[in-house]
């Protein structure tokens, strides 16, 4: 079956709040109603392998939770929880990937379902990580911003032009301006350049957000307190974003209260 007639058949299976659509190399994306933690929306994926539908998350699950630890890796109590998350609600782990393999077409709808409750529950582990770095980031700065009496909105949902809904993590209204700003923070290199090009994402496709007001604009703010950014992961965001380090707070505030010209295109490493 090609992948726009099994995109049809999956719309006729699934309810108007799952979204599918072509992918790369063959395979179809499942938008579902599921989320992360963060707010984003978990996406699932559909392809054939050995004659066989076959449901999986492309390790975004896994990855997502890896994500939130500085060491970019989890304990062996957290590996045994993934695992008995997949064992509850039979889904194999293969190399990192949460999967399911169906018989056929008419049992994908069901797959789809467990496969988006698993990548649910395995990102809920995240409360159970011991190291909270990135969510006490995130609550330094919002308590900053309160201190400084400054409107904020923390998390806002906003939809882009694609139609994904993405999260800023704080938006600011100062001196006549709103800053969208995202907060860049993780312990680990590997994953600073992912944030980064999400962050890329984010603002290409909210943009029509400063196209109606000349007076807002992106902020990315970077946290440098773990020293794991690189000058690539600053200039990519700079075309997009005005930029930001958290051990700078005035930097930040001004930032935060002074118009500015559009984004430099290139980027010194502080």
């Amino acid at each position: 079956m090609n992948p726009d007639d099994l995109c049809e058949s999956l719309r006729a299976r699934l309810s108007a709040l799952f979204e599918c659509t072509s992918a790369p190399q063959g395979s179809i994306r499942v938008r579902t109603p599921f989320m992360y933690p963060d707010g984003d929306i978990v996406d699932v994926f559909v392809e054939e392998r050995d004659g066989r539908p076959v449901v999986t998350d492309y390790g975004e699950s896994l990855g997502w939770l890896q994500m939130q630890s500085l060491r970019d890796q989890l304990t062996g109590n957290q590996l045994q929880m993934v695992e008995d998350v997949c064992l509850t609600l039979g889904v194999e782990l293969d190399r990192g990937q949460l999967t399911l393999r169906c018989a056929d077409v008419s049992a994908l709808g069901d797959a789809i379902h467990r496969l988006g409750q698993a990548a649910v529950r395995v990102s809920d582990i995240w409360f159970t990580l011991r190291n909270r770095a990135v969510a006490s980031v995130a609550d330094e700065v919002d308590a900053w911003l309160r201190e400084r009496k400054f409107d904020s909105k923390r998390n806002a949902r906003r939809e882009g032009r694609s139609g994904r809904t993405w999260t800023v993590d704080y938006e600011v209204v100062a001196e006549a301006q709103t800053s969208h700003v995202f907060l860049l923070t993780t312990g680990s290199q590997t994953w600073a350049r992912r944030l980064s090009e999400r962050v890329v994402a984010a603002c290409t496709d909210l943009s029509h957000l400063t196209f109606q007001k000349t007076d807002a604009s992106f902020v990315s703010l970077f946290d440098d307190t773990v020293n794991v950014w690189r000058d690539e992961d600053f200039a990519l965001v700079a075309p997009l974003s005005r930029i930001a380090v958290w051990s700078q707070p005035e930097e930040f505030e001004q930032v935060l209260t002074t118009s500015s010209p559009p984004p430099a295109s290139s980027f010194t490493s502080r």
